[in-house]
């Protein structure tokens, strides 16, 4: 008679033990260019970090552009989350005063303005640059999408546009320097904003 059980339970040590390095191998490269930057990353130090092969980044992550931002993507949406308070004045103001503070920071605006260099220079390294601008693009825009249901803006916004004037301040503050990513300036630049996409429904 078979002792074999009729639904063993599925193997699981082999998954998670990937998604263990996955997440060290992400968590390794956000430090690292932190640390040192772009150009100083490589995908050696970034497995002796995480404690893994090199051959095991590269199994996940085809080039050093792709596996920059996607441990910059994973490290973005963990510091600047979707906020979702139930009104797009505290959906902004939660966003940006997450992204301020990101860019308030002296070491991650190094970081970032490096990555930003690096997209003007290298065409493939700019195409996945693009990509993740593209996610916290999308992220805006639904929190304006959510705005329009709750008849909080027009219906015909211009969504690309407001979504650069979200992040026009930010950017042109982190490259130029001539004022500072103030956190506690969050709210007075969306009550701004705001008023001006409201302003032809009053």
């Amino acid at each position: 008679m078979s002792t074999t059980p009729q639904n063993p339970s599925p193997r699981t040590g082999g998954r998670l033990r990937n998604e263990d390095a996955h997440h060290s191998v992400l968590e390794a490269t956000a430090a690292l260019l932190v640390e040192h930057g772009y150009g100083a990353l490589t995908i050696e130090g970034v497995a002796k970090r995480a404690n893994v092969a090199k051959s095991t980044v590269y199994r996940w992550w085809k080039s050093k552009p792709a596996l920059v931002m996607d441990a910059y993507a994973h490290e973005t949406a963990t510091r600047v989350p979707e906020p979702d308070t139930g009104t797009l004045p505290g959906d902004l103001t939660t966003f940006v005063t997450d992204l301020y503070r990101i860019g308030g920071d002296p070491v991650r605006a190094k970081a970032l303005t490096g990555l930003m260099a690096e997209a003007q220079l290298d065409p493939a390294f700019a195409e996945a640059f693009r990509a993740w601008v593209h996610t916290r693009r999308e992220l805006v825009t639904t929190l304006l999408t959510r705005a329009i249901t709750r008849e909080e803006i027009p219906a015909d916004t211009d969504l690309d546009h407001a979504t650069d004037l979200i992040f026009g301040p930010f950017w042109y503050r982190l490259l130029i320097a001539h004022a500072p990513l103030d956190p506690a300036d969050a709210q007075a630049h969306v009550t701004t904003i705001l008023g001006g996409l409201t302003r032809h429904t009053r």
